[in-house]
């Protein structure tokens, strides 16, 4: 403030008063970082990116009605349900945009940061990789074996009961054949006149 007497306005200490801004300023940032701290809490370790273990339902709802009305549960309404996030999605591809967005990932308990892979992993997984795939083949022999007996068994079931089937044909043909002989033999025709079959002696 100024101390001449003819000057009567009032004057201030700009430096004064801009130490004490800042200091304010600084006194109410900590304020608001401590504050943020308690929010925030410990900083919290997610598990690296894992690949998913189940398949994606995408086509048990498609192309079928649902009469949806106020007191129908979310999980049941139209779209795909996200029962980690208590969320509906209305189409397939927002769906699978959300179950591999960060969001989804963090309510799993995954940060979106993949584990880098070392030799020794890498070969695990071809080890894996590599059993998985002799099972498999195992038992895709197993069952092309099962099934090339079970038709082969059906073939020869099929081709005996044809045989039967003949067999029964050229009895009943032979019995149609044999009554009009007798018919014949006894009315005194002798074979109606036809020149393939066999003469009827009387």
């Amino acid at each position: 403030m100024s101390m001449r007497p003819d000057d009567h306005r009032r004057k201030w200490d700009r430096e004064e008063y801009e130490k004490l801004a800042e200091d304010r300023k600084r006194a109410e940032q900590e304020l608001k970082d401590d504050v943020d701290n308690k929010k925030k809490g410990p900083p919290v370790k997610r598990e690296f990116l894992k690949i998913r273990e189940y398949k994606v339902d995408l086509d048990s709802k498609l192309g079928k009605s649902i009469v949806i009305s106020k007191n129908t549960p979310t999980s049941q309404s139209g779209g795909y349900y996200c029962n980690v996030c208590d969320c509906v999605v209305k189409d397939s591809i927002n769906f699978l945009d959300h179950i591999n967005g960060k969001k989804h990932q963090r309510n799993l308990g995954m940060s979106m940061k993949v584990e880098r892979s070392s030799l020794d992993s890498v070969k695990q997984r071809f080890e894996l990789n590599k059993k998985k795939m002799q099972e498999k083949k195992k038992d895709y022999d197993l069952q092309t074996r099962l099934t090339e007996i079970a038709e082969e068994e059906e073939k020869l079931r099929e081709y005996r009961r044809e045989k039967r089937k003949e067999k029964r044909k050229t009895e009943e043909m032979k019995d149609d054949l044999d009554v009009p002989n007798e018919l014949a033999s006894i009315m005194g025709f002798s074979g109606f006149g036809c020149s393939k079959k066999s003469k009827i002696t009387s």
